[in-house]
């Protein structure tokens, strides 16, 4: 056996689901305090812009994880790396559960930055190893999917179960999730050899692509733009309207929907024109963001947040698209880029939402968070697209 052959399953679609479900557990996990940030920061005494550290330190660790964990963990059985990932996601959102204080929280959310880095840089290249070539692109886009679903419905699970049973039944879910997906990727994942290490002595070669320099640029924007916004989203709505908790649920369930379709809207127009697909999502968050200025209208807030979420939730897979297209000779090197550069804006983005909302307000953040948007649409009409796109 060769070091890149593997025991082929003998029912592809139960392994190419369990890596759907993982994926969108640990995105879930990783968006779950934007959710439930106003009961968490009272619970634990500490600021909204504080407990939006919450999300910034996961992002940050999942970025620096990512390129890390892809070369360290090379020689190792994908399957048991899978399962061990998992096993730390579980352990991580126990800790948050059970957190006396802010500081023990965030040793959680450390774990789950890991395996989010972690995570996305190896299910890229896993379905391929599932499946027939001919399904392969069908069976990543499933993959990936729950990444693209978990970005948009993770929070209105998150919302309504803390509405339901408190703020730390929400980590202990997707704890309980975490476990039970362990053992489902044991089971339906065959055994999977290492493939050759991948080494970064081609990153220069790579980030010489204009259209990559570009697809990593319009990432960093977009994603930037969201996250200032959407990690306040909640005392954003709260601040607009008067909303009950079983409203706010509502409402960001709504965002949720218009989100999926977002995503696979987004996948459709991606493997067409991603540069154009790209500038439309643009336009959708940087027209809802510079709306909501001043905005206490329940019908117009409603109108925004469906127009948001079907912004942002074709993002992940137009961002992806783009790169790969752009460097299809090292997938798998652009897909760490990727994964580094997304999950950095995630940190940066709720960072900079957090310092904006405790020093200049909600209305400065929503303004700041559309301006930004607007900056990577222009990069997207004027920087380099992959060849297909030109």
């Amino acid at each position: 056996m060769t070091q890149t052959s593997i025991q082929a399953p003998v029912r592809p679609i139960p392994a190419v689901l369990a890596l759907a479900a993982s994926s969108f557990t640990v995105v879930t996990a990783e968006m779950l305090p934007v959710g439930l940030l106003t009961p968490l920061s009272a619970a634990l005494g500490v600021r909204e812009g504080t407990a939006g550290l919450a999300l910034t330190v996961t992002g940050f660790v999942a970025a620096l994880a990512a390129p890390l964990l892809i070369t360290a963990l090379g020689r190792f059985d994908r399957r048991t790396v899978l399962g061990a990932l998992m096993l730390l996601l579980t352990l991580g959102n126990l800790i948050a559960a059970l957190a006396p204080d802010f500081a023990v929280l965030m040793l959680g959310r450390v774990l789950i930055g890991i395996v989010v880095g972690g995570l996305w840089s190896i299910a890229a290249s896993i379905p391929a190893r599932l499946v027939a070539p001919a399904r392969v692109s069908a069976a990543t886009s499933v993959v990936f999917s729950g990444i693209g679903i978990a970005s948009v419905l993770g929070v209105p699970a998150g919302t309504y179960l803390g509405a339901l049973a408190g703020w730390r039944a929400g980590f202990l879910a997707v704890a309980a999730l975490g476990l039970l997906l362990a053992f489902a990727l044991r089971a339906s994942l065959p055994r999977l050899a290492a493939e050759p290490a991948t080494r970064f002595s081609g990153l220069p070669g790579l980030l010489r692509i204009p259209a990559l320099r570009t697809g990593l640029a319009v990432t960093a924007l977009l994603v930037l733009a969201h996250f200032a916004a959407y990690t306040y989203v909640r005392p954003a709505v709260e601040s607009s309207i008067a909303v009950t908790p079983a409203t706010l649920s509502a409402l960001l369930l709504g965002y949720g929907i218009a989100g999926v379709c977002g995503n696979f809207l987004g996948g459709f127009g991606a493997g067409r024109a991603p540069r154009w697909t790209a500038v439309v999502l643009a336009a959708l968050i940087a027209a809802a963001l510079l709306a909501w200025t001043g905005t206490h209208s329940p019908l117009l807030l409603t109108v925004l947040l469906l127009v948001w979420g079907l912004g942002y939730g074709g993002i992940s897979v137009t961002a992806q698209t783009w790169l790969l297209a752009s460097a299809p000779q090292a997938r798998e090197l652009a897909s760490a880029l990727f994964v580094g550069v997304f999950n950095a804006a995630i940190a940066a983005g709720a960072l900079l939402g957090g310092l904006l909302v405790d020093s200049a307000g909600l209305t400065t953040l929503l303004l700041t968070g559309g301006s930004l948007a607007i900056a990577g649409l222009l990069v997207c009409l004027f920087g380099r697209a992959p060849k297909a796109d030109r």
